[in-house]
């Protein structure tokens, strides 16, 4: 690919993503992503096919930073706390990347086990536990998002109770 395409990939991407990031996954259309850049919208389609593949791409780069994020981590703790924060610094982000079907066939190989990699390494290598802590961490945090939590609630402390109910033995 020439380096001209390439850029334009990411421009348009990193354009998406202000998108998303400013007014959420319905901001984007291809139109507003093409106004945001200054072009006519089919332009848009010499790069992507649709809306979905700068969607993937999208959701690539985050997963990319998610990763980044968790890697230095060393406890469960840490990489919750991580996990945490990067969903509720990037709320409408977070929700591209985790609600509806992951559009795997258009993510760029190796990229969602990179991004499961830091937790699946911090359970020393159990993907089953690690599947449930993820889907943990995921509810409290949609929820925690969507504002479903009572005022007052001990958030910090919910999250220390469920982590600890990982530390557990699994009963086989």
């Amino acid at each position: 690919m020439a380096a001209g395409v390439s850029e334009r990939r990411t421009q348009i991407v990193e354009a998406a993503r202000a998108l998303i990031e400013h007014g959420g996954t319905s901001s984007l259309t291809m139109r507003a992503l093409a106004d945001r850049l200054g072009i006519r919208a089919p332009s848009l389609y010499k790069h992507f096919p649709d809306k979905l593949a700068v969607e993937a791409q999208v959701i690539a780069v985050a997963m990319e930073e998610v990763a980044r994020s968790l890697e230095s981590t060393s406890s469960l703790t840490e990489l919750a706390a991580a996990y945490r924060a990067y969903a509720l610094a990037h709320p409408h982000l977070y929700r591209l990347m985790n609600s509806g079907p992951l559009p795997r066939h258009l993510l760029p190989d190796g990229v969602e086990d990179r991004a499961a990699l830091p937790l699946v390494r911090v359970v020393g290598g159990d993907e089953h536990r690690a599947r449930a802590i993820w889907a943990f961490a995921h509810g409290m945090v949609i929820l925690e998002l969507e504002g479903r939590f009572p005022p007052g609630a001990d958030l910090d402390r919910a999250w220390h109770t469920g982590l600890a109910a990982f530390d557990e033995p699994v009963q086989r």
